[in-house]
């Protein structure tokens, strides 16, 4: 598949939480498993690595860009194989609120249907980002961290 072929679709969800509030948990890997299920239900800081274990993909490591003021959460994941898929994600400030937008890339060899899935995968986790950001604000509290 040439970049000419590569398909990608931004997928996004409103935030009821500030750009600054959302991106400072957002970028927390230590929070990743409360609400990016696609990462496994854990991830630890292994030999200066970030490592999910249980990934439905197996071992992977994710590595993130430093913290910034721009509100970017571009990180790689670095499956099994070898291979690593990179992933932008932007927190953009949107009046007292924000957007997260997340870049999701059709990989080469993915069918349609495999595509349409890791959409609904990352839907699902914008949609969990956004309900414990905005159950976080009502109850006056800082989102739980991931377990």
């Amino acid at each position: 598949m040439n970049s000419a072929d590569r398909e990608s679709r931004h997928l996004s969800v409103h935030v009821d939480r500030t750009a600054d509030e959302v991106y400072a948990y957002a970028a927390d890997p230590e929070n990743l498993p409360a609400w990016a299920l696609g990462l496994g239900g854990s991830i630890k800081r292994i030999d200066g690595q970030w490592v999910a274990e249980s990934s439905p993909m197996g071992r992977v490591v994710v590595t993130f860009v430093p913290r910034n003021e721009l509100g970017v959460i571009d990180h790689h994941v670095t499956l099994p194989s070898g291979e690593t898929v990179s992933n932008p994600v932007r927190v953009i400030g949107d009046g007292e609120g924000s957007e997260v937008v997340f870049t999701l890339r059709r990989q080469p060899q993915m069918s349609d249907a495999d595509f349409e899935r890791d959409a609904d995968m990352v839907t699902g986790d914008l949609n969990r980002l956004r309900e414990l950001m905005e159950s976080a604000e009502s109850a006056g509290a800082e989102p739980r961290r991931g377990s």
